[in-house]
């Protein structure tokens, strides 16, 4: 029996592929099969070119043979999908329509996971312009995966680091096809070379339903669209909203480090910087500094983070608050060789012939001073790493602004408690030769200041969510007020509030567990409410929508 598809195989033209597609039966004019000799570009690439995916919707018909092909070609798990299929649909039954996405990487014109990584883990190849990622570089901090508006990147957990489609650039230069266009029964997904400067000029065949706007960061896959109907399509996850990663260690390193920032402000203006205060604010630091790397999927290689400062908001938290933690150390040292107990031991033992250690009033003020600003500077780098347009509620102006006033919320009460704390470890005998400074004064108005900002802008943010006209804010806001986050909404705010008269009733230690329990919980919804862009999925399978 003569076997067509075998003798094509050992023909002279072995490298075609044979693909049939309904379309080719029952019409006489066509040929019983479609020879495509190729599907990736026949010609190498010129200056101002790369190269991008081509998906034809009207082929597409949901099978999932990319997304298996490509895990199998990568050797991923099942739950990590580098090429994922999505769903849209549209109209009123009987007459309805349905279509897919198959979408990968889109090798952005500017890609947000380039710009935004610390460690410089990805790079635009200069030739074949394909996003690719450096797995050995990669420290697991996901801000790439936050940064991205089609959630393109993925983390994976046992690896401890991000993937993400690289079009099977191997593959690709070898002369094959990647494995998700080898792997399409319909021939729905192919290779094309497009020109960079007029794609800029004009992306609208990157628009697509289901797609995040193209212009985010200039995705360059050509999408091919069914033909005109007046049928409007959706996504069809668009009813699954579901809570994102609750990322605990950021809750408490960001808590914590700002509650620092908060309370050495106030002690300073309030001339209340005494030694010891100051130590257990060190402490408080090293340990937020500490627990932050708990968010990495490789902790050990945390120090890389630092390589990218000049263009990384994450590179420069990680260096500001290291300032923070030297100048906040050098402060504390340098207030404790001031105490009368410890300058005179000094004294007695080694200035009186070295003078290294002659700290000055105005100097020890400059260098508190130093150590606050890199405080707040850092506090606001911090902010600015959660300012990305692939999370829409988070990208607000009141996230720098609640991350500064949680400073200021904490810090109105804190040093007090530290205070009351301090006084009872003059009572310990071993304590005493130290005589150890207690703040004589503080305003008891402090906190109540400092709630009211704070509610206020927490409920603003609310407000504007509840009423934009960006879907992912209102979905934010939804899920706010579901029966799981709406108690823990009202209890921030009522912490806030019963912070504010417990100190004025002068029950500061309950008033700053009432701050520290208001801004964690309010952060902890912060991360987990949040909507992303993305790419429409499968109603069974839909992510965050």
């Amino acid at each position: 029996m003569s076997l067509p598809l075998q003798e094509l195989a050992e023909s002279s033209a072995a490298e075609s592929i044979v693909r049939m597609t309904f379309a080719d039966l029952g019409q006489p004019s066509i040929p019983a099969a479609t020879v495509v000799t190729s599907l990736i570009p026949t010609r190498a690439l010129e200056a101002g070119e790369q190269y991008r995916f081509h998906f034809d919707m009207t082929k597409c018909i949901g099978c999932r043979s990319c997304e298996i092909a490509c895990n199998e070609q990568n050797g991923n798990p099942a739950d990590i999908r580098w090429r994922r299929i999505g769903e849209i649909e549209g109209g009123t039954y009987p007459d309805t329509l349905r279509h897919y996405l198959s979408m990968g990487c889109n090798h952005c014109l500017d890609a947000e996971c380039v710009k935004g990584c610390p460690v410089d883990a990805y790079t635009k190849a200069p030739i074949t312009g394909i996003v690719l990622h450096s797995a050995d570089a990669c420290i697991g901090c996901q801000y790439c995966v936050w940064n991205c508006p089609y959630s393109v990147p993925q983390f994976n957990a046992e690896r401890g680091v991000v993937g993400k489609c690289d079009m099977c650039h191997g593959r690709l230069t070898d002369g094959h096809e990647p494995a998700c266009v080898n792997a399409c029964p319909e021939a729905a997904i192919e290779i094309e070379i497009v020109n960079t400067t007029a794609w800029r000029i004009d992306y609208a065949s990157a628009e697509s339903p289901g797609m995040p706007a193209a212009g985010h960061t200039i995705s360059t896959t050509r999408i091919t669209l069914p033909p005109n109907s007046t049928t409007k399509l959706e996504r069809v996850d668009i009813g699954r909203i579901q809570p994102e990663h609750a990322h605990l260690s950021l809750v408490f390193m960001t808590t914590l480090i700002q509650s620092v920032t908060g309370s050495l402000i106030f002690a300073l203006l309030f001339r209340a910087a005494q030694p010891m205060l100051l130590t257990i604010l060190l402490v408080i630091t090293s340990i937020a500094l500490n627990i932050s790397v708990f968010h990495l999927g490789r902790p050990a290689y945390a120090w890389r983070a630092l390589k990218m400062w000049r263009r990384s908001w994450l590179s420069r938290e990680v260096l500001l608050f290291g300032l923070f933690f030297g100048a906040i150390a050098t402060f504390t040292f340098a207030t404790w060789l001031l105490t009368p107990s410890i300058a005179s031991i000094l004294h007695s033992a080694f200035l009186q012939h070295l003078q290294v250690f002659s700290f000055t009033s105005n100097l020890l003020t400059t260098i508190g001073c130093v150590a606050a600003l890199f405080g707040v500077a850092g506090t606001i780098a911090s902010a600015f790493i959660y300012l990305v347009p692939a999370r829409p509620a988070w990208n607000m102006i009141h996230t720098p602004i609640d991350f500064l006033l949680s400073s200021l919320l904490i810090g109105s009460t804190l040093p007090i408690t530290l205070n009351w704390i301090i006084k009872n470890l003059n009572r310990i005998t071993l304590l005493q030769p130290l005589h150890l400074q207690t703040i004589n004064a503080f305003p008891v108005w402090l906190t109540a200041v400092a709630a009211i900002p704070w509610i206020t802008n927490h409920a603003i943010r609310l407000i504007r969510l509840n009423r934009s006209s960006l879907f992912e804010e209102r979905a934010t806001a939804e899920l706010l007020g579901t029966q799981n986050f709406r108690p823990a909404v009202i209890v921030t705010f009522a912490l806030a509030a019963a912070a504010g008269l417990l100190s004025f009733c002068g029950a500061f230690a309950f008033a700053t567990l009432a701050t520290f329990a208001a801004v964690i919980i309010a952060r902890y919804l912060f991360f987990v409410s949040v909507v992303p862009l993305n790419m429409a999925l499968t109603f069974t399978r839909g992510g965050s929508h």
